[in-house]
């Protein structure tokens, strides 16, 4: 079977082309399809680097029973993040009202009206972890569209209302000396004492957070200098070629999302001089100029670095965009089929 992916532009649709989902490039079409047949849009959005785009690909979309029940209850649509970055921006934007765990790929369910009613990101082809099948995810979300309707259209019209209000709010005035240290207090109560860095897992470098802590004002030196200890001790940073990978899905900085980044390590290269860490500044820039510069000067974005049944074991990406505000929306009841448990906003 062949879709309508395959005489697109974008190569990472044409890489989907031959998927037995019945997939729609992103376009007025697709709407008008899902108001003929009266069913949701399924939209996924990723982008050809992405690992665990197309490991959902592979355990997911190329399955015919999936495929199947893919075709039979949405109009699927496939999206290149690369192509449009204003809309895969506005689903993402759009999505924070499910789930805090953001990145690609992006599953987001829509109206033919184009409301979002429910999103997420990677599901696996069977439960693990607390994480539901992503067929369980479709039966979950066309029930609700079967037998719930005016629920899932209240939950749409309610994120779209806190999308409205969020992109409206007042400017807050710029924060003053106390207040910056005040926020650089709270991030360094976060650190973690153990294994460097802040937070759990999944784990960020979070080099603007390190930057931050790096002024005078935020005196959190030594937490930074804690983190880039432990990064560079571990599998975060690439052996081979250097630099670092996007994150790690361990808190001991283990089992890394095996893509590098050129902003990522830009400004972490930043962070490293300033902390005199000279074996991070020369692995960084080994990466840069050895591995991302092309010729003519110009320079690729990121790479991609496969191992095999280590990276299976990684977890989907996860980006900070923008989220809407917490006061003024609250998760619809039927979604609890959908989500991880314990993870409700």
């Amino acid at each position: 079977m062949t879709n309508r992916l395959a005489d697109t532009l974008s190569p990472y649709l044409r890489a989907h082309a031959d998927n037995p989902v019945d997939w729609w490039p992103w376009s007025a079409e697709a709407f008008a399809e899902a108001g003929r047949r009266e069913v949701p849009l399924m939209i996924s959005i990723g982008y050809s680097t992405c690992h665990w785009c197309h490991v959902m690909a592979r355990e997911s979309f190329s399955d015919p029973a999936t495929a199947a029940q893919i075709n039979e209850g949405f109009v699927a649509v496939k999206i290149d993040r690369e192509e449009h970055p204003e809309v895969d921006a506005a689903f993402m934007a759009s999505a924070s009202a499910f789930t805090q765990n953001l990145g690609w790929p992006l599953t987001v369910f829509l109206t033919p009206q184009g409301g979002t009613f429910y999103a997420g990101t990677y599901w696996p082809p069977q439960a693990r972890g607390g994480t539901p099948a992503f067929r369980d995810v479709l039966t979950a979300v066309r029930e609700a569209w079967t037998a719930r309707r005016a629920e899932v259209l209240a939950s749409a019209d309610a994120v779209a209302e806190a999308l409205r209000a969020a992109a409206h709010a007042p400017e807050s005035a710029l924060p003053d000396a106390t207040a910056l240290r005040a926020a650089a207090a709270s991030i360094i109560e976060r650190e973690d004492r153990e294994f460097g860095g802040f937070g759990g897992a999944p784990k960020f470098p979070m080099a603007t957070a390190l930057r931050f802590l790096q002024h005078p004002l935020a005196g959190g030196s030594d937490a930074v200098d804690r983190a880039l200890m432990a990064m560079s001790a571990s599998e975060l940073r690439d052996a081979v070629d250097g630099g670092f990978f996007r994150y790690a899905t361990q808190r001991d900085w283990t089992v890394p999302h095996y893509e590098r980044m050129l902003t990522d390590n830009a400004q972490l290269l930043e962070v490293a001089l300033d902390a005199g860490r000279q074996d991070a500044v020369q692995g960084i820039v080994g990466f840069l100029l050895g591995v991302l510069r092309r010729e003519g000067g110009g320079s690729a974005r990121r790479r991609t670095r496969s191992r095999g049944s280590t990276a299976n074991a990684a977890r989907a990406a996860i980006t900070a965009r923008t989220r809407l505000p917490a006061r003024g929306w609250s998760r619809p009841p039927w979604t609890a089929r959908c989500s991880p448990a314990g993870t409700g906003s």
